[in-house]
């Protein structure tokens, strides 16, 4: 049988369930005319830019990529402020993820995770056969003090999504500055951070400049956000250099392709379509708060492109009913919250079409 030759330990692993895909409910429910606010993609699309460089690049297919993605690091480094030795890059940041995992944990090593956060933190632990340690979250924050405390002599790697997955909260500076004074300095803290181009508070800490400093951290950003190409997988991580040498050890080669590259070095340079994004995002945000004040709706306050939301029914039946009326979100019970949603900030005609659906389904239910 496999599981006599396969290694124990991954049969702990649960499959990461990613939002449902349209394609996915049109086969499923014979619907069209489907909108996803699911995944937290950008609704307004890639840039222009990127589009036509990927299209132009075409006809290179053939041929293997820049395993080294050298122009897209030395736009990287130049726009981040950071040398290209301190940045790697790969199929997305979950592939950086996986990539830390298998360079720095052996089995039994502790890793810290909040929860609830991004499953994939728990994912490349596991598949290393590492311990995971979960800290609630705290007003629907990351507890740093609780984390620091859950330290132990086998901590390997803490992980700090900023904004967090799926509340959209976000520790400051201050908090992060504390946190990091109390940790050993062998301990590698990898902050995710997604969302970053999204926040707009004055607080949030700017964890390049951790970098240089004694202790060991690393910074994950990706291209899925609000520069729109998830679907061609690319992200990177910036950190001192011995530590993104290390990384590279493990790394596959020509591990991100061709077309992800220059659409990515396009989208980077294309400030336009990211502040398009931004307004757009944030005129959303407002009209749903206004809209879920109006119904008495609890909502988290966030600084993402996602709201986490209090339905105040099951939300596998929420979920089910709205997928019924082409309107895809992510169910709240995977985080822990079976009475929660976790919608995507669309386009304003998503936005009005999803609490139109949401005002209908709920009536239903109710």
């Amino acid at each position: 049988m496999i599981e006599d030759i396969a290694r124990q330990n991954i049969f702990d692993i649960k499959p990461y369930i990613p939002g449902k895909p349209i394609e996915e409910v049109e086969r499923e429910l014979g619907i069209t005319n489907i909108i996803k606010m699911a995944s937290n993609e950008n609704p307004f699309g890639p840039s222009p830019k990127a589009l036509e460089a990927m299209k132009e690049a075409l006809p290179k297919v053939s041929l293997y990529p820049d395993g080294n993605c050298f122009y897209l690091r030395e736009a990287l480094a130049g726009k981040i402020g950071v040398e290209m030795d301190n940045i790697i890059v790969g199929n997305g940041s979950d592939e950086i993820l996986k990539l830390i995992a298998e360079t720095f944990l052996n089995p039994e090593d502790e890793v810290i995770i909040a929860r609830p956060s991004f499953s994939e933190y728990e994912f490349v632990g596991k598949i290393m056969a590492a311990n995971c340690v979960f800290v609630p979250l705290k007003d629907f924050t990351h507890d740093l003090e609780a984390m620091g405390e859950a330290v132990t002599e086998k901590t390997k790697i803490i992980f700090v999504c900023n904004p967090n997955n799926p509340t959209g909260t976000i520790v400051t500076k201050k908090e992060m500055e504390q946190f990091l004074k109390k940790l050993p300095p062998q301990i590698l803290v990898v902050f995710d951070e997604a969302y970053y181009e999204y926040v707009d508070h004055e607080d949030y800490p700017e964890t390049l400049e951790y970098v240089g400093e004694e202790q060991n951290v690393i910074t994950l950003r990706t291209f899925s956000k609000i520069y729109g190409i998830a679907g061609q997988r690319i992200g990177y991580g910036v950190a001192k250099p011995r530590v993104i040498s290390a990384l590279n050890r493990v790394r596959e080669p020509f591990n991100v392709n061709m077309l992800a590259q220059v659409g990515a070095l396009a989208a980077l340079k294309d400030e336009d379509h990211v502040k398009r994004s931004l307004e757009g995002n944030r005129e959303g945000k407002e009209y749903l708060y206004r809209w879920f004040d109006e119904k008495g709706l609890f909502y988290v306050p966030t600084q993402s492109n996602f709201i986490f939301l209090q339905v105040g029914v099951d939300s596998q039946e929420l979920f089910q009913n709205m997928l019924q009326e082409g309107v895809i979100v992510r169910t709240g019970d995977i985080f822990g919250h079976p009475d929660y949603i976790r919608v995507t900030i669309g386009t304003m005609e998503e936005n009005k079409r999803f609490t139109s659906t949401l005002e209908k389904v709920l009536k239903d239910i109710k």
